[in-house]
């Protein structure tokens, strides 16, 4: 985000009804901050996308239709949109707050998921799927890393950004846009003659209870359009530990075409799914009205616009952490990701130090450039950028100093753009020319 608009999100303390708290995440058309509400104290997640980016890209119908899609949904395993809400120059996401992280870390974490905790997730992204397409919902872009878990290890789609509704569909009935994530996208898409939206999302399901079992992808090739070929032929082979059960219905989903490939109620019959399923109790169906949604766009009117409140000019110095903040930071308001060292693949890291903050930025700075990225300063926050394009574009990493007590400091370090897998990476080396200013208490590091 340019300057501008980076100043004046991070200066904004309260919207409506929404005290803003810390930086969960930022891309390049929004940034997602943790929130909570001044009455009831229950945090959300709150997305925060710049009016005049959006114009400026032309993708005022696309959140629209975000919008639309996550009014229609409403699932215990879906990621619930509480409210929208707009000013003058933003717009505003009040989402579900879900605190386990990406299914994609819990992957790269395990290697791979043992057969029946695997299960399990793929039964909770069918249900979830099942649900959007009897709302009319196709997500189009389902990949462990738009799927979060909860603090009790629940599966939560999220990201609907490229979803599309039956207003979409031509007059032959099928979606044309080519959309997704190649290792994901289904045969039919790539060929662009037209597909079904909701076949297409079973493909990509398939490809993720693949990744489940096996730890990688099915379909992978540095070429793009070799791998486009190895997926329109189906072109995989399944490891010699998936059993039976869960090879032949992988195989079922995995079919080139769509006419021949398992849909929705054949897979709830299928003999290895139905191993402990227990399908939801009930579906939540609701009334929404989608024809207020414009408004978001519409600044001739103040009545539907939230106040903002800014923040009051600080002296240079590292934000202080409330109990609030400090207990967000850690999944289940577990605290212990404080103090132990965890050896596990996240897009995010914290370390505490009793070095000065200048300190403390000084040596990050020193120890990035070495390590391939040009560093942008501003107060205690640094913007790393990855000279060398990786798997995912260029690395994109953001940092934090934040005050906990006098002379106490908790650093932030999240990827904010390209590869989980080049962050943990670059963490390691990262981390090592930062130990000599980690604070470490009775020989441990306190690091995460």
């Amino acid at each position: 985000m340019s300057d501008k608009s980076d100043k004046n999100t991070f200066n904004l303390t309260r919207v409506g009804k929404y005290e803003l708290g810390r930086t969960l995440g930022s891309g390049n058309f929004a940034k997602v901050k943790l929130g909570k509400h001044v009455d009831t104290g229950k945090q959300f997640a709150i997305k925060i996308l710049e009016k005049d980016k959006i114009l400026k890209v032309k993708m005022a119908e696309q959140i629209k239709r975000e919008i639309s899609t996550m009014k229609l949904v409403k699932h215990p395993n879906i990621v619930e949109l509480h409210e929208v809400m707009a000013s003058k120059a933003r717009i505003y996401f009040v989402l579900e707050y879900v605190t386990g992280g990406e299914l994609f870390n819990k992957i790269a974490r395990e290697k791979k998921l043992k057969e029946d905790e695997a299960r399990k997730y793929f039964q909770q992204l069918i249900n979830a799927v099942d649900y959007c397409h009897s709302r009319g919902v196709c997500h189009r872009d389902l990949k462990p890393e738009n799927l979060l878990l909860d603090s009790r290890g629940n599966l939560k789609i999220s990201d609907f950004g490229l979803s599309a509704l039956p207003q979409q569909l031509r007059e032959d009935g099928l979606l044309h846009t080519t959309c997704g994530t190649p290792n994901y996208v289904a045969p039919e898409v790539i060929v662009d003659r037209g597909y079904d939206g909701a076949k297409a999302d079973i493909w990509s399901c398939g490809v993720i209870l693949f990744v489940l079992l096996a730890g990688y992808l099915p379909f992978t090739d540095s070429n793009l359009v070799n791998l486009y070929k190895k997926i329109y032929k189906a072109d995989f082979t399944c490891p010699a530990w998936f059993s039976p059960g869960a090879k032949k219905l992988i195989m079922r989903i995995l079919t080139p075409n769509p006419k021949h490939r398992i849909d929705v109620p054949q897979i709830l019959q299928d003999s290895w799914f139905k191993k402990g399923y227990k399908p939801e109790k009930y579906t939540q169906f609701r009334d929404v009205k989608l024809d207020d949604i414009d408004a978001v766009f519409n600044n001739e009117s103040d009545d539907h616009l939230v106040a903002e409140q800014r923040e009051q000019p600080r002296s240079s110095k590292p934000t202080l952490l409330n109990a609030f903040e400090l207990i967000s930071l850690n999944k289940g308001l577990n605290l212990s990701g404080l103090f132990e060292k965890k050896e596990e693949a996240k897009s995010e890291s914290m370390f505490t130090s009793k070095h000065p903050a200048p300190e403390i930025i000084s040596k990050m700075e020193e120890t990035a450039k070495p390590l391939g990225f040009n560093v942008q300063k501003r107060d205690y926050k640094m913007k790393l950028q990855g000279f060398d394009i990786g798997r995912k574009g260029h690395l994109s990493i953001a940092t934090e100093v934040f005050e906990v007590a006098p002379s106490l400091y908790l650093v932030e370090v999240k990827k904010q753009c390209g590869d989980t897998l080049e962050y943990n990476r670059f963490y390691e080396n990262f981390s090592t020319g930062l130990k000599d200013i980690v604070w470490k208490a009775d020989g441990l590091d306190v690091a995460a």
